[in-house]
């Protein structure tokens, strides 16, 4: 926020009114105007030669007044202060007087025209930089410096006309120092001082200032200037002395008309009677300031709570789509509207503020609230523009490197918001916390205090905040050594699933049923198993861990293994089995003993794994796949009996029967038929074949039409196969009656 012109009289942060009341009233024999008392409790000094005011003219320092008044006619780029109190007391009044003089003739009318060659722009903008010269001169670091400028120029209007009376007032020559004077005071006191004060007064030239120690010039002291005010009130209704350097409309035309020292153009061509109507005094005020304000403010209050509005709906569930993907590609651009609704506050705040303060013109009180209310909006709203304004670089910054990659792939964006985001937070939040102690200075909190704020951080921190420093290293530790990225599917102090997010404070992992959040620092110390794999190439997208153990429920003969292991290759190597499971790598098919007994089967997949969603849809994928491929090995051997009544020739001919019958189908391969046993009722033979069907159902059609052939090239034949038999033998016993 840029510094302001004004500051409302009276708002002090000194106190002490009261002995700055007594000080003014103890002006130097100074008697009161036109039958005005003095202040009771006051005693006036004796004045040589009687009671009689001393006109100014008759002031020792007059002569030099005039010609310091002369000499600034001429000039205005020389500075007001000087290397002695008498030489920047005298240059201040001169030069004020000068500008309350010019003020006054350029607020008659705006059509003042030229004057002595010099256009009435002209004129207005060296009245303008002779005031600039002479505040100057003022030591205004005892105000808040949101409002030093303000305050500093008006308490130069104040501090003229209580000079006004000061000078016009006394019984006693004033006997200004200068150079020499200085020094001829100083060899006479024990202890040195490079401070001179009216005598019975409490206005105060001083050269030691705070911060400056190599300063020679005298400035109005910051005692001095805070109050201003106070000594202003004091004299403000007493009559001015006529006499040359004398401004007795200069501050009531100051706070009574819009515009800076001088009203502007549109306003002086008003007619009189509305004028005076407009300026009818509310306080320090009048009414076109107060009413003009009040519309201006409520047209920016509306459209203040239009933006919040506005705001606060991008973080409502419709402002992005539903889709977990498209959400997080749409963060970015969420993020910039953010950024694009808080901007105007920060133009529109300083508009209406400088609008009040220097378009209308407000002093006083008013002006106080008003420059304070809007600072601190402005340096909020900033504040908030700063950390969104990271966050939306951060987020833009992720997509355009994870895009330079090489990579539009989700779970890339993650990993890359997983490390950029914190950063970027962390310094908006960083920027945002300066510009508040900032604004705490410029509303005037003494430096020490805003460092005590700036301990408390620490002191939280050392008091009970100590797992959150843990989680923090542990969490630049964890992102550092990458033991595991977004997407990854871990294990991770006992639970599974899918990293969803790792921040600086905490992890977040999407188990099958909930969503669990990890400290940092208890997932630095736990056992991670990362069943992820990642791609040893940037083109090459992240891929997945799967496991599948299926147990084998019915003992499978040394062939049927085999055949289970051969087709579960040929599955999971197979074109149209890749596209459901959305490409897997590098496959791993093993037997295994089971936990409960016997064999099971052992398949580890690689695959591009998104989610519990996309894990359940692929397992059971496998599952299904694997449990037809056990049906389809069980039926790999066929045992055929035939009756005893079979003859060695037809015994001879089976294997190349059975053969022939499986050879009509293309898609069956014969692997070999043997008599294996000789049961109780048959002549057992296995028939051994293999398929290489993709479709379940397929290879159940083709057993269907193979079994058919089977039964009938047998009957062809003459090969019987016999039902089960059993003889029952039933033995008669005599019995003895």
């Amino acid at each position: 926020m840029p510094k302001q012109k004004r500051f409302l009289a009276g708002f002090s942060s000194k106190p002490g009114r009261f002995l700055l009341v007594l000080c003014l009233s103890c002006l130097l024999g100074f008697a009161p105007a036109l039958g005005r008392t003095q202040p009771p409790g006051v005693a006036s000094r004796p004045a040589p030669g009687g009671n009689q005011l001393i006109p100014i003219e008759q002031q020792p320092f007059y002569p030099q007044l005039q010609r310091d008044a002369d000499n600034w006619s001429d000039v205005v780029l020389d500075q007001v202060v000087g290397d002695s109190p008498r030489s920047t007391l005298l240059n201040f009044y001169a030069v004020m007087a000068d500008v309350g003089h010019r003020a006054d003739r350029l607020g008659q009318t705006p059509d003042a025209g030229r004057r002595g060659g010099v256009s009435r722009q002209e004129q207005i903008d060296d009245t303008t930089l002779l005031f600039n010269l002479a505040v100057k001169a003022l030591d205004a670091t005892a105000f808040a410096e949101s409002v030093r400028s303000d305050m500093a120029d008006e308490a130069a209007i104040q501090l003229k006309h209580v000079l006004d009376y000061v000078l016009t007032h006394s019984r006693q020559p004033i006997d200004i120092p200068d150079v020499e004077g200085m020094k001829q005071r100083n060899d006479l006191r024990s202890t040195p001082t490079d401070s001179w004060r009216i005598p019975g007064t409490a206005i105060t030239l001083t050269s030691d200032l705070e911060g400056d120690p190599e300063n020679e010039s005298f400035y109005f002291s910051a005692g001095t200037v805070a109050s201003a005010r106070a000594m202003y009130d004091e004299i403000r209704d007493i009559p001015v002395i006529a006499q040359p350097f004398a401004t007795p409309r200069f501050y009531a035309d100051f706070i009574y008309t819009p515009g800076y020292l001088i009203p502007p153009d549109w306003y002086l061509a008003l007619p009189l009677q509305w004028r005076r109507v407009l300026e009818w005094p509310i306080g320090d005020q009048t009414l076109f300031q107060v009413v003009s304000a009040a519309v201006f403010i409520g047209l920016y209050g509306v459209l203040a709570l239009w933006l919040m509005r506005l705001l606060i709906n991008t973080y409502r569930g419709e402002s992005l789509p539903a889709n977990e993907d498209l959400e997080l590609y749409s963060r970015d651009a969420l993020a910039w509207k953010r950024v694009f609704i808080i901007f105007p506050l920060l133009p529109l705040t300083y508009f209406i503020e400088d609008l009040i303060d220097n378009i209308l013109n407000f002093t006083g009180f008013p002006l106080v609230v008003v420059i304070y209310s809007f600072y601190v909006i402005w340096y909020v709203a900033a504040s908030v523009l700063v950390f969104f304004l990271f966050e939306a670089f951060g987020r833009s910054g992720a997509e355009s490197l994870s895009r330079w990659r090489g990579s539009d792939s989700p779970i890339r964006l993650r990993r890359i918001n997983s490390l950029v985001m914190p950063i970027s937070r962390a310094i908006g939040m960083l920027v945002s916390v300066v510009l508040i102690y900032r604004l705490l200075l410029l509303l005037g909190l003494p430096s020490s205090t805003v460092l005590a704020f700036s301990a408390v951080p620490g002191l939280a921190i050392g008091l009970g905040a100590s797992k959150l420093l843990g989680n923090l290293f542990a969490g630049l530790s964890i992102q550092t050594d990458r033991p595991l990225r977004v997407g990854e599917f871990c294990e991770v102090g006992g639970k599974l699933g899918f990293v969803t997010k790792i921040g600086l404070r905490s992890m977040e992992l999407q188990t099958l049923e909930s969503r669990v959040t990890i400290p940092n620092s208890v997932a630095d110390e736990a056992t991670i198993v990362n069943f992820s794999r990642r791609g040893l190439s940037r083109h090459r997208s992240p891929t997945q861990g799967l496991e599948v153990r299926l147990p084998i429920r019915d003992p499978l003969s040394p062939y049927q293994l085999e055949e289970l292991l051969r087709q579960t290759r040929r599955l999971l190597e197979g074109a149209s089995f890749q596209s459901q499971l959305a490409g897997s790598h590098q496959p791993v098919v093993s037997l295994g003993p089971s936990d409960a007994g016997g064999n099971e089967l052992i398949v580890f997949v690689m695959v591009e794994l998104h989610g519990w969603e996309a894990f359940l849809r692929v397992r059971e994928t496998l599952m299904v796949a694997l449990e037809e491929l056990l049906e389809r090995v069980d039926l790999s051997e066929i045992v055929v009996g035939v009756a005893y009544s079979t003859t060695a020739e037809q015994l001879q001919r089976i294997p190349e029967l059975l053969h022939s019958v499986v050879a009509e189908d293309p898609q069956l391969n014969y692997e070999a038929c043997r008599l294996v046993r000789i049961s109780a009722f048959s002549y057992d033979h296995e028939l051994e074949i293999s398929s290489t069907h993709d479709l379940h159902d397929d290879f159940e059609d083709s057993m269907h039409r193979l079994n058919r052939r089977i039964l009938a090239i047998l009957g062809e034949n003459g090969i019987e196969i016999p039902f089960p038999t059993q003889t029952l033998e039933v033995h008669s016993t005599d019995v003895t009656p």
